[in-house]
């Protein structure tokens, strides 16, 4: 049991926490790209980003695992894009730390269901069953590269005015 629920019904919670933090993050990193604030779907990404990083932690365990790592990862980023948008209203370098912070958020948020996939999805599960087959390593890099060049579009295309509110 976690939260008073069946460790089944915890996942499937947990699961659709991460997909809304995909798609809205998607959603966001798109705004950024065409130079759009999206206040609305920033916020759904960043609290749902936070929630499903949260809730990752409340899993039994017992040991660390690279998912903690990344979890680890996500709880320092989060914290300076929200205090980045929420905070400092994205005024001067503040910009550059939330569009980075953000994208990397989803960026993790995508790795792991790029994990995910590969171990839950039997087609992908057979081109690489321990994660460490040429397929795997091609997605993530191929994933990583596409974040890459989103994150760098998005600094150079997202200059919303300071004084807006979230």
């Amino acid at each position: 049991m976690v939260l008073g629920m069946s460790l089944a019904t915890f996942t499937a919670l947990h699961v659709v926490i991460s997909l809304i933090a995909i798609a809205t993050g998607l959603v966001v990193a798109a705004g950024m790209l065409a130079g759009n604030r999206l206040p609305g779907w920033t916020a759904v990404f960043l609290v749902t980003t936070v929630l499903t990083t949260v809730t990752g932690f409340l899993f039994p365990f017992t040991q660390l695992l690279p998912s903690h790592i990344v979890g680890a990862i996500s709880l320092v980023v989060l914290p300076l894009a929200l205090v980045a948008l929420y905070g400092k209203g994205l005024a001067g370098s503040w910009r550059g730390v939330y569009v980075i912070g953000s994208i990397f958020a989803l960026y993790l948020n995508v790795f792991v269901l790029v994990v995910q996939a590969f171990l839950k999805i039997p087609p992908l599960n057979r081109l690489a069953p321990t994660g460490s087959e040429p397929p795997f390593a091609i997605a993530q890099v191929v994933v990583l590269a596409l974040f890459i060049w989103v994150g760098v579009r998005a600094m150079r295309r997202f200059h919303p005015v300071a004084a807006r509110a979230a």
